[in-house]
Parts: C-alpha cells; structure tokens; sequence
C-alpha cells in the first residue's frame, strides 16, 4: 500500500528483524521513525493508512536508545575547560566524533576555572539537538570550583572558591551566567550551600553533590533541599565508613524525600572504580546509577601530554594523572567502553546496562518523555535527507569482516563495541538518536 504523504512529506523509515529495548526489556518487533520521531504503527496503519517508504533489515540486531553523557571534559584534542577563540569548532569536533560510540547528547563539562573562563566559554555553549552534524548539547556541567580544598582531586587549588555572605550571588559572580548551565557540582558540607541548592534547584538546574567530605547528614539535607545526583561515586570524597557512610550512604538513606530518586554517576573505565565497588553500588540501587565517561581531551588520541582546564596531565595506556603525580584526572575512556565494562563487571542484563546509560541520565535531567527510551513520539533524531547509497559495517572480534552496500538507502555506521559477541552501530544520517547492537557469535543469549 502506497505511503500516505497528507500528514507529511517525510519518508517514513521501518526497522526489520531487530529487538527493540522498550519497557526494561528487549521486544521482538518493528521500529518505525518519520522526521525524527518514533512512530505508534497503529495510528500509521490505521489513521493515515500509511506505510514505509524504507526499509532496514537490521539482521537480528539491537535497537536501543542513544547514550548520553552527563560528564565528558572533552576529547579529541578538545578541552571544554580552556578558553579559545575557536571553542565552537571544538565542541562541534567533539560533538561529531562522540557519536560513533553511541553518544547522541551530553553535557559538556567545566572543571574548576578561573571565573574569566567561565566568562568567555560559557556564552559559547549553546543547547540544541543533535542530528548528522553531531550529538545534541543538553547544556554545562560545571563541576566546581565550590569544592573541598580536601578532596580536590585534579582540580586546582588556587581556583577554588567558598560561599561567602549571598552565596547565590557568589556563584553568579563566579560564573557570570546560569543560562546554558544544566548540572552544578558543589561540596555540600561548604557553609550557605543549602541556599545556593534550593536557588539552583528553583531555576531548573541539577544539583550534584561531589569533591567533598561531607558526612552523611550532610548529604542528606543537600537532598532535602534539592540535590539529586552524585558526582563520580567513590571517587573524590570521604570513603564509606560503616559508622558514617558518607556520600556513598545516600544510595539506601531511609531519609530520602517521597518520590525523589538519587542518581549517582560511575565512571566505569576499569581504572577509577573496581568492579567489586561496581557491583557493590548497582546492587545497593540500580535504578539510580548513571554511566559517565569524565573524558578529558585526550580521549581519542595517543598517549602523551594534554590538558585538563589550569592542568597539565599524562596519558599512560588507560591511565590519566597530573603531569608528574599519581593523581587521577578524568578518563580516556568512551562511553561505549563504560557500559561494555559494567556489563562484564557486574553481570547484569544487556537491558540495564543500555538504560544506565540512557534511560537513567535521562530521568536524572528530566527528559525522559523524549530522550533515553524507544517510546511513540519520542526522539529519533533529526534525519534530515537520506541519501543514496550504504555502507552497514559488521564486526566481529577481530575486526571488520564484511562491509555491504545497499545501493538504495545511505546510513554510515561505527562497529566499536565489541565484547567479543557484539557489534554497534551509531545511525549518523538517519537517526542519530538510535544505537544498534548486534550479535555476530553462535551466542546469541541476551
């Protein structure tokens, strides 16, 4: 039956043969998308009397929704914390580059600065969509610098900063604009830092609680007043103590308000959290952890120097430290890498492992009614064209076995993640907020 064009001209586009991850589990069934959004094919059938005008096969495959990252500094060369005259070029670089490991959105993130960096960068970041020119920009994470002098970690001290009288009005000074700003990490411990969380709080902005030694009351009033996420669980703040769990205690608080969920980011690379710590954190609550890369600019390039913001930091195979010290410093890790890991580390079922990366940033930032699920009317991205021409490149463990054309439709794909069973696809020209696993070994058990 011929494609009804009177509710529009797009074409309407059918994924065949796959498994789509909706409602926590992964459904044998057709995907269909116009325009960038995923479509009820019951009302196409029924109301529009519609049908595809192409179709995938997508060979037995994954379909799930798009990463995004809440806490990347950069990569490719790039540095979000370092003010230059071509930082838009940079941040499309790294915008473009992410989205072959299955990042479609992310929130470029600010490590503590100099207040005239902020000044100069932040004017700079704009929030918009993603599409063909690259993943969709959710707006900054400014981690810092209202940070603890203790558990400063690669940040630099000189650029460190405390609430004084009008807290709020410190912060505003410090940053000289909240406009793009979606996440702030601050040390709840710092006195006047409940104003300075109820103020963000009111404006929309997610308050994360990280580089800190708060104890656990602490953090529990930063949530009673608004805070809803921890920066880098385990890392940078005081360890879990059994007659002060700290931070890490906030994960089975009983004193949580109704109705409020507490995300925590993990940076799971292999080198900042061990995979019993993994285990231990996604067993005590799974529906609140939420994969992060915390990449810096070297991710992507070869081992050597780079920077991190006002520092200087050394690559050593997966390893990042402050130029002569063991001090850790963000991660050369990508995103596709982090859920592979967790899923290996800690067991769970492919299913968890997408939405900890998905679904869960998702709802941490309240987006999950368009981002981070399959549902109707959700995000697929922005199609714009489609081309003439493929390229669908299928990996095994070894690398590049096949490449297959279709002369018909044009869809450029990225296979890098690969333990052993799976191949990924990165959609860049039709639907960049899709990524598609396949499996490509006589173990086809999910």
């Amino acid at each position: 039956m011929p494609s009804n064009k009177s509710v529009s001209d797009a074409p309407i586009v059918q994924f065949t043969n796959c498994r789509i991850l909706r409602s926590h589990q992964l459904q044998r069934e057709d995907l269909w998308v116009r325009e960038g959004k995923i479509l009820n094919p019951e009302k196409l059938f029924f109301e529009e009397k519609g049908s595809a005008d192409i179709q995938l096969d997508c060979k037995d495959s994954i379909i799930a929704p798009g990463f995004i990252d809440v806490q990347i500094n950069g990569g490719f060369g790039v540095d979000f914390s370092l003010a230059t005259d071509d930082f838009k070029s940079g941040i499309d670089l790294v915008s473009q580059k992410i989205l072959s490991h299955g990042v479609t959105s992310f929130c470029p993130t600010l490590v503590t600065s100099p207040p005239a960096v902020y000044h100069q960068v932040l004017p700079q970041i704009s929030i918009r969509n993603g599409g063909a020119h690259g993943a969709g920009i959710l707006g900054a994470h400014l981690e810092g610098p209202f940070i603890s002098k203790e558990k400063k970690g690669a940040h630099p001290e000189h650029c460190l900063r405390t609430f004084e009288a009008g807290a709020f009005q410190d912060l505003l000074a410090t940053y000289g604009s909240l406009h793009c700003v979606r996440i702030v990490t601050l040390a709840p411990e710092m006195k006047r830092s409940s104003e300075v969380i109820r103020e963000l709080t009111k404006r929309g902005i997610c308050v994360s609680l990280g580089h800190s030694v708060a104890n656990l009351s602490q953090a529990e009033d930063a949530v009673q007043h608004g805070a809803t996420f921890i920066t880098h669980l385990f890392n940078a703040m005081l360890p879990f103590h059994h007659r002060d769990p700290g931070i890490v205690g906030l994960l089975t608080s009983d004193k949580i308000p109704a109705g409020r969920r507490v995300f925590y980011g993990m940076i799971s690379d292999g080198i900042h959290t061990n995979p019993a710590a993994l285990r231990i954190a996604h067993r005590a609550h799974p529906k609140g952890l939420v994969l992060v890369t915390d990449a810096i600019a070297g991710m992507g390039l070869a081992p050597g120097r780079h920077t991190l913001g006002q520092q200087v930091v050394e690559i050593d195979g997966l390893n990042t430290y402050i130029a002569g010290t063991k001090t850790l410093s963000g991660s050369v890790a990508t995103m596709d890498t982090c859920v592979r890991h967790f899923q290996e580390a800690t067991g769970c079922s492919v299913e968890i492992a997408l939405e900890a990366a998905s679904l869960h940033p998702a709802q941490l930032l309240g987006i999950e009614h368009k981002k981070g699920t399959l549902n109707y009317d959700s995000d697929a991205g922005s199609p714009g064209h489609v081309p003439r021409g493929a390229a669908v490149v299928h990996f095994a463990a070894g690398g590049k076995s096949s490449l297959q054309p279709d002369p018909q439709t044009r869809y450029d794909a990225s296979a890098v993640f690969q333990p052993q069973t799976w191949v990924f696809f990165c959609f860049f020209y039709l639907f960049p907020i899709l990524v598609l696993y396949g499996i490509c070994s006589k173990d086809k058990t999910t």
